[in-house]
């Protein structure tokens, strides 16, 4: 369990990330690489990745360099995901590059008592060596996460929605009340599901909290082990069991001025109520359309109190931005890397 302690101005302070931050990205995607567990989650995602190292002839160093790097355990080393890459990729990998050599060589020196660490990774002090690994984390970013870069910027986005009215609606206690199961809020106190293996407290002292949404973690939130860094707290986003087959009827039904309308409410975010008021329909006509859409990928759901908070998906964005376009532009095994050891994600 990871108790975090807020004062008056840590509430004030709290704020979420503006997209999602790529550093975590990769060391969570190489969490995924490592279990079968909730693998229908990203059941396309782990396909076409495994195959993309194969093709660029990464897989070797994925599983040599990497995987002992960000071992799906209680912990990895905090300089490979520094605070810096909420700024984005480059300034992620500067701070990598810019810590200096003795955090480096005492957090692999941890890494090696949690679960060991290769020989080769007492170079890590040196700046060549990290430069080197620098080159391959950006390598595995081009292939694992850039290419789902719209995807997961829509659900970042849907959940920023849900989050802001959590916050308009109760203020940061009712935004952190409502994260997710996995936390329960008694102020002033955050209870966070964490690894069995882990019991803490972090105080924030009035540093606020940075809430991280991740689209390729599940169950449990993660955070830095060292609780002098600036605090985050990386968490979950919420990921449905895959739905019916998309067949060719959801898409048929689309035709029609009133399910424009509703992906036009929608576009910035809206409850079943909203859709209903803004395309001028009944709120059990809204719901069906809502769901028609849904069936056919172009919005996701997601449940917020007695409401449903709607917003579009990367092709649902894509269809609208299309449709408003001006005429004159349109044309009509198993895994060989797998393993299980105590920031894991479960």
């Amino acid at each position: 369990m990871l108790r975090v302690h807020f004062t008056a101005a840590d509430l004030a302070a709290t704020r979420m990330c503006r997209v999602s931050d790529p550093l975590w990205d990769i060391a969570i995607s190489l969490h995924r690489l490592q279990t079968r567990q909730g693998r229908w989650a990203h059941a396309d995602w782990y396909r076409a990745t495994r195959e993309q190292l194969r093709e660029k002839g990464l897989e070797r160093a994925v599983r040599q360099v990497l995987l002992p790097l960000y071992p799906r355990a209680a912990y990895f080393p905090d300089f490979l995901t520094p605070f810096a890459a909420t700024e984005g990729l480059d300034a992620g990998l500067e701070a990598v590059l810019a810590a200096p050599e003795s955090r480096v060589r005492e957090e692999i020196g941890l890494l090696d008592e949690v679960v060991g660490a290769p020989d080769w990774t007492a170079r890590l002090g040196e700046r060549a060596a990290r430069e080197d690994l620098v080159r391959l984390l950006r390598a595995y970013h081009d292939v694992a996460v850039a290419p789902y870069a719209d995807r997961v910027h829509a659900r970042v986005e849907a959940e920023r929605g849900v989050r802001a009215r959590a916050l308009l609606d109760g203020g940061a206690e009712g935004m952190l009340a409502g994260l997710g199961p996995w936390a329960r809020w008694e102020r002033p106190v955050l209870h966070v599901e964490y690894q069995p293996s882990v019991d803490r407290d972090l105080r924030l002292g009035g540093r606020g909290l940075l809430l991280v949404p991740s689209y390729f973690l599940l169950q449990r939130p993660l955070s830095f082990a060292d609780p002098g860094l600036p605090p985050v707290l990386v968490y979950p986003l919420v990921h449905e069991a895959p739905a019916r087959p998309r067949g060719a009827a959801p898409l048929a039904a689309l035709v029609g001025s009133a399910r424009a309308g509703v992906l036009h409410a929608v576009r910035h975010g809206a409850t079943t109520g909203e859709i209903a008021r803004a395309a001028g329909v009944s709120l059990s006509a809204a719901s069906r359309h809502a769901t028609v859409l849904r069936d056919a990928g172009l919005i996701s759901s997601v449940r917020q109190g007695a409401a449903v908070l709607h917003t579009l998906t990367p092709a649902g964005a894509s269809l609208l931005r299309s449709a408003s376009a001006p005429a004159a532009h349109s044309g009509h095994s198993d895994d060989p890397v797998e393993r299980s050891t105590p920031h894991s994600d479960g």
